[in-house]
């Protein structure tokens, strides 16, 4: 591949559940400017991650300068999305956005690791976009698919990142299956509580946000 012309990395469709548990990063070269991944327990490599949920807080936790912090759920769980001086454009829409609201984020993966020992898992947005409450549930139909596939080939002879994973962690991938399907029967279950008057709806969401086309985004195919 050209060095020239370089192309962005896919953006994995992941539940909040699963990406909180990917704590173990990589590279696949001694290049110092190589990708970093996130190793994702159903084996797969991330690094970068796209998500629809609820902001549900923001906070600008920020001393010398603006540093936006939100948190965002999921069907399975939360994402902790930080944006500061570097992603302006993220910052600005954590500013200006009022919880709640159903928000679109690709970013990419980010690790910490505490005094003792833990290590915290986050998002360093490149994109937020306020999307409906249509658009979350196509993501969370999606994003069952996705993990359902991701599990079923877990055990392949090939899948290189499933041995990583397997390796590295000590999570079953059944538990990410079983939290998707969860989340698929709570789409029947659960009323719109942000939603209001849907005949307004925007169809298109997904092409707007970072799921579609736009350049933020360039998702699983």
């Amino acid at each position: 591949m050209s060095q020239s012309a370089p192309t962005r990395e896919v953006a994995r469709r992941v539940f909040a559940s699963e990406f909180n548990d990917a704590g173990y990063t990589f590279t696949e070269s001694d290049d110092e400017r190589a990708p970093v991944y996130a190793l994702l327990p159903t084996g797969e490599s991330s690094n970068r991650v796209f998500f629809v949920g609820t902001l549900t807080e923001k906070e600008d936790v920020g001393e010398d300068s603006e540093y936006w912090r939100g948190r965002i759920v999921d069907p399975t769980g939360t994402f902790f999305v930080y944006a500061g001086q570097y992603q302006p454009e993220a910052a600005s829409k954590l500013r200006d956005l009022e919880p709640p609201a159903y928000v679109a984020v690709v970013g990419k993966p980010r690790t910490y690791e505490t005094d003792d020992g833990t290590v915290r898992v986050s998002v360093r947005p490149e994109s937020i976009t306020e999307v409906d409450a249509a658009t979350r549930d196509r993501w969370v139909a999606e994003t069952a698919r996705r993990t359902v596939e991701r599990v079923a080939a877990f055990d392949d002879e090939g899948n290189e990142y499933a041995r990583m994973a397997r390796k590295e962690y000590d999570s079953d991938p059944e538990t990410y299956k079983a939290a998707a399907l969860s989340a698929l029967e709570d789409l029947d279950d659960s009323g719109d509580e942000l939603a209001g008057d849907e005949s307004g709806s925007d169809d298109a969401a997904l092409d707007d946000a970072p799921d579609g086309t736009d350049s933020a985004g360039t998702p699983e195919p």
